[in-house]
């Protein structure tokens, strides 16, 4: 039996000689020293022997528990001290490098712009609404007058998806259209969000971003567009002298039609002027909502009338900003976002 002991302190000595961390010797005191550890099992086994034997038995067994609790307290002391000397290794800092310094985020000049614009249709009494970026063709084309073989349908203008009639919006007038049909007039709503074409140059890229205007009513005029889109374009320029002229131009889902042109100035190189000199810049359609349209979503076009506008939020930066080039926008250059970010 003093020789099972023995092979039992053996096996405990090779398994020691392998922990590799504190858990691996918390596991290895369990299993000598446990409630059903080997060694404890042997110290059970004291009871039942004869007298003449047990007082050896019983010394062999305090002796090599003893030394098997100093091995593990021991081996347990040093893993811990390894693992605090190496946390302290990869934690020290190294006072005399030179500080790293840390720069103070920017917001883009288009987050920007879009809380700005939120906050100016919100303060005029507008309700803002938002839709899902994948729509159908009823929505993006169909609801909206836009004819079967219009060139805006055509695979080099829209992105469309594997799914049936599926595709990336062209336009956020999908999220009126959706407004529309599940609501009933007054309607006075506008919403924000990324729309996909088919384009890319100094002024255009395949996704940007787009804010449209709607009110639906019984006694909205051309006066009151008019009036609302001057309101708009004063705040957001922030200026009191904001010239607008209507020309008239075509929309399917307008009508009457109109492209809106604002006084400018472009003297100085690189650099635009909103509401002072001589030049005339367009900046947005607009119009009156077309009678088919209110038709197809459900609104009784002989009662209710109304009007929509829509812009580029980019093309708004740009010219509040003196951006020059839309696409340096979405490049990522963190020298650009210092310059024009807020």
């Amino acid at each position: 039996m003093l020789g099972n002991i023995d092979s039992i302190y053996k096996q405990f000595k090779v398994t020691i000689s392998g922990a590799e961390n504190c858990k691996i010797v918390e596991d290895i005191r369990v299993k000598f020293l446990g409630k059903n550890g080997l060694i404890t099992i042997e110290a059970k086994k004291i009871a039942a022997l004869p007298n003449e034997i047990k007082k050896e038995f019983g010394q062999k067994i305090n002796e090599v528990k003893q030394l098997v609790i100093k091995e593990l307290e021991e081996v347990q002391t040093r893993l811990a001290d390894e693992a605090l000397d190496f946390k302290l290794r990869q934690e020290c800092i190294d006072v005399t490098l030179p500080g790293r310094g840390y720069k103070r985020g920017r917001i883009h000049p288009i987050t920007h712009t879009i809380r700005l614009i939120k906050d100016i249709f919100r303060s005029m009494g507008f309700e803002h609404v938002a839709g899902p970026e994948i729509d159908n063709e009823w929505n993006n084309f169909s609801a909206l007058n836009i004819s079967e073989n219009h060139p805006a349908r055509q695979m080099h203008d829209t992105f469309y998806l594997e799914e049936d009639k599926l595709l990336l919006r062209t336009h956020t007038s999908t999220v009126q259209v959706r407004h529309m049909m599940e609501n009933k007039p007054p309607l006075r709503i506008f919403s924000t969000g990324k729309v996909y074409r088919s384009d890319y140059d100094a002024t255009h890229t395949p996704m940007f971003h787009q804010v449209e205007c709607l009110v639906v009513d019984e006694k909205s005029s051309v006066q009151d567009l008019h009036a609302c889109l001057e309101t708009f374009l004063r705040l957001f320029f922030k200026t009191d002298n904001i010239a607008m002229r209507f020309r008239a131009s075509y929309f399917p889902f307008t009508e009457p039609s109109f492209e809106v042109d604002i006084r400018c100035d472009r003297s100085i190189k690189g650099e635009i002027k909103i509401g002072t000199g001589n030049d005339w810049l367009e900046i947005l359609g607009s119009g009156m909502v077309n009678k088919r349209v209110l038709h197809n979503v459900g609104i009784d076009p002989e009662k209710y009338q109304g009007f929509a506008f829509g812009i580029g939020i980019e093309r708004l930066a740009m010219l509040k900003y003196n951006i020059p080039d839309l696409r340096s926008c979405f490049e990522g250059d963190v020298r650009w976002l210092n310059h024009y970010g807020f």
